[in-house]
């Protein structure tokens, strides 16, 4: 090997460590001041509120912080504060009609015990006499390790169940403290947002700036267009959640399509929180064909969030729906469900770099 070769050989390396020390230090860094990362995200989200009514308006600008501060966590609480009161609504209403459909349930389980199980568990307590007593044996093994599983299982989730109630009961005191720090910390960043800009400006070498500002720019607009795209993904379910549930002539229909919206965002879960425990209960009272009709309505849903959400992430973050639907799959085999956000995420940091020519200058470097 030559120098030459053997130098960008060292000079790749150094830059493999750099990358990987960098996100280490980031991430180190971001848990230790993750409170400050929220305030500054929430201040340049009310940036435009702020600024419009400091300079349009002439209000102070630390009554402008003050006033969108307060119209934005009072939108978060009325928000939350409708979704609880409908909620409450919606389950008075089950309480109030869930009584009754017990004894059809009920019913419904006897006769289906009677008509299926029981046939079934006779013929397999006859097969069951006709083994020799080994194979009887490693059968009753087989099934008390099923059982003794079963229960070693089912002691596992209670106890991570109350072991997650009690860790997020502990840790309400932290939550409070860090709000605080993030308000307190939202306050000031805003009131002196042109000062600190400025600050920044000065403190980065000038070939950083070009860099910063490409950056800064286009990860500004896949950010605000990945929340497009998920506000918009989720309004799509809501609504055909909500047609589908006034055909059916479902009581809170609206409360009902609202709820459904919004955990389609969570990981793992989605939509399948409110479809699949309903459609069950649907089915054991009997209602089959109502049962049916939320089946259809769950699998629309399903079927049209597979669809829509390559084709939705890449028009609202700029990127081409191949490349999206890649970057989503790698990130569901990676990461599992959360992989869905964080493939796009990472897909747009690269783009991002990309066109602010980082990897092309690293290639530069590299060569000498």
């Amino acid at each position: 090997m030559n120098r030459h070769s053997l130098y960008m050989a060292l000079r790749l390396l150094f830059v493999i460590a750099a990358a990987i020390l960098g996100v280490y230090a980031l991430v180190y860094i971001a848990g230790l001041v993750y409170p400050f990362i929220i305030a500054f995200a929430i201040a340049y989200m009310i940036n435009p509120v702020v600024n419009f009514l400091d300079q349009k308006l002439r209000f102070p600008r630390a009554l402008s912080v003050f006033i969108s501060l307060i119209l934005v966590f009072g939108a978060i609480v009325g928000l939350v504060t409708y979704l609880v009161t409908e909620a409450i609504s919606a389950t008075t209403y089950l309480l109030q009609i869930v009584p009754d459909k017990f004894p059809a349930i009920v019913q419904y389980l006897q006769e289906f015990a009677l008509t299926n199980i029981m046939p079934l568990y006779n013929d397999l307590i006859a097969k069951f006499n006709h083994l020799g007593a080994t194979q009887q044996s490693t059968i009753t093994t087989n099934i008390q390790n099923l059982g003794t599983e079963a229960t070693q299982q089912m002691k596992t989730i209670l106890t991570a169940i109350i072991s997650g109630l009690t860790n997020f009961i502990s840790a309400l005191p932290t939550m409070l403290t860090v709000l605080v720090f993030v308000l307190l910390a939202t306050f000031f960043i805003s009131f002196d947002w042109h000062r600190l800009a400025r600050k920044i400006e000065k403190l980065l070498p000038n070939r950083l700036h070009g860099y910063g500002k490409t950056i800064f720019v286009d990860l500004r607009k896949a950010l605000f267009g990945f929340v497009k795209a998920q506000f918009t993904l989720i309004s799509m379910t809501t609504i055909i959640v909500l047609v589908g549930l006034l055909i059916l002539r479902v009581p809170y229909a609206i409360t009902i399509a609202l709820i459904t919206g919004v955990v389609d965002l969570l990981p793992y879960l989605g939509t399948g929180t409110v479809f699949v425990p309903w459609i069950i209960y649907v089915f054991f009272t009997g209602d089959t064909a109502f049962a049916l009709g939320l089946l259809i309505l769950y699998i629309v849903v399903i079927v049209q969030r597979q669809l829509m959400e390559p084709k939705v992430l890449s028009s609202n973050i700029g990127l081409d729906p191949l490349p999206t639907l890649f970057s989503l799959f790698i990130g569901f085999k990676l990461f599992g469900f959360l992989g869905l956000i964080i493939g796009p995420v990472t897909l747009v940091l690269l783009n991002t770099l990309h066109k602010a020519n980082v990897f092309k200058d690293l290639w530069k470097f590299i060569k000498g």
